[in-house]
């Protein structure tokens, strides 16, 4: 089959979770069909130092630009506006589509994420369209709608919530198939949006298990690490938690403990966070392997945001033991104490990274079991063989 894979991010170097799936789903499509990327373009993506893309990539064209910044007349104006500002087309990637739809003919065309759904629809009538999402963003927003304690906080998040769940209604409902990285995501999908009545699927996020590895280097103790931008709003919220609120608990019974914060700090209001001499910032890191695997513990405090996360699928594949809470694993297969230790509160976080810095046999097991669990459920490899299964009976199906 001929496949047109639009994404809102170009799949490398993959050093987010986003271009990692991006990256595998577009290794498991080329392996049985021809597929065309169209990609937007920007921070650290590379179009130009890529060398395995194109080996399961028929053609590549990417489009420098940042689907994420516009300028500030259409961001004042998102709240007039019935869909996402990051939906909105832009104007360079709408004409490259244009000219490739008018020399080519796909069978299918998968719109990564809903920043690329609008290119999708301009396929024509007969091709069959996928959206593969990321995250459940009508979720998201009510989660955070279901936080807020000011009254107008609540309006605006209401508001927020209830615009991009009629977008999702109606978008959704324009493609053959949607896939949700959770069963959470996938289930909101089917009763929140009730003008859905499409076809919704999970294809859960994975891990490339034989590239990351146990052993790649000998952990050195005391050591915890988070390996996760804080350019990312839940990846910021969940540092100034735990720094404020965990960290000196810690502190106060392992003195000698540090803690490693990996990815880009470009813009990120440093002043917000309770650092001190312990913490190290690394900055972006193009390969975080030997970071995560050289800590003692994980540690992954995330309260907001939705799909699933890569930066734990990693660190168990990686043989580094994770304390999490609970949003951080949602949507996976994990058992508390048999693959990840789960707490939600400061002093019961403190006491479980605690009761792993002091406890080698339960570091020991938590690695095995988390690496197993990695190797039997969540490898990239099958999760990409499911996804390629998918695409092709919704072709057929729209035969």
């Amino acid at each position: 089959m001929n496949l047109l894979f639009l994404s809102a991010w170009f799949p490398y170097p993959p050093d987010n979770g986003s271009k990692l799936r991006v990256y595998h789903l577009l290794r498991a499509l080329g392996a049985r069909h021809q597929v065309t990327l169209m990609s937007l373009a920007f921070d650290t993506a590379d179009p130009g130092g890529v060398d395995d893309v194109p080996c399961f990539c028929a053609r590549v064209q990417a489009i420098q630009r940042n689907p994420f910044k516009r300028g500030r007349v259409v961001t004042a104006l998102r709240f007039f506006s019935m869909s996402p500002v990051v939906v909105r087309p832009l104007p360079e990637m709408a004409r490259a589509v244009h000219d490739v739809l008018d020399q080519n003919t796909f069978d299918l065309a998968i719109a990564s994420t809903e920043v690329m759904a609008s290119y999708a629809l301009k396929t024509p009538p007969g091709t069959a369209r996928v959206l593969e999402e990321h995250n459940s963003m009508s979720r998201w927003i009510w989660e955070r709608y279901q936080e807020q304690t000011s009254v107008l906080q609540r309006l605006r998040c209401w508001a927020s919530w209830q615009k991009i769940r009629w977008y999702e209604d109606w978008l959704f409902r324009r493609f053959d198939l949607c896939t949700m990285v959770s069963e959470m995501d996938r289930r909101y999908s089917v009763e929140m949006l009730p003008g859905n009545r499409g076809s919704v699927e999970m294809v859960p996020n994975g891990v490339d298990c034989e590239h990351n590895r146990p052993g790649l280097v000998r952990p050195t103790p005391h050591t915890l690490i988070f390996n996760g931008a804080l350019t990312y709003s839940a990846n910021y919220d969940a540092m100034r938690y735990f720094l404020a609120e965990v960290y000196p608990c810690i502190q106060q019974q392992v003195p000698n403990v540090s803690l490693t914060i990996t990815g880009s700090t470009v813009g990120v209001d440093l002043a917000g966070l309770r650092l001190d001499s312990s913490v190290r910032l690394s900055g972006y890191v193009g390969d975080v392997r030997l970071l995560v695997a050289g800590a003692w513990a994980c540690v992954v405090p995330l309260r907001q945001g939705g799909g699933t996360r890569l930066k734990v699928l990693e660190a168990m594949a990686l043989g580094t033991p994770v304390v999490s809470t609970s949003k951080a694993v949602e949507g996976l297969d994990v058992i508390p104490d048999e693959h990840v230790l789960v707490a939600d509160e400061p002093a019961e976080f403190a006491r479980q990274v605690l009761r792993l810095l002091g406890d080698a046999d339960l570091r020991v097991r938590l690695a095995a079991s988390g690496r197993h669990l990695m190797e039997e459920k969540y490898n990239w490899e099958q999760i990409g063989a499911h996804f390629a299964d998918l695409c092709e009976a919704v072709v057929r199906c729209k035969r």
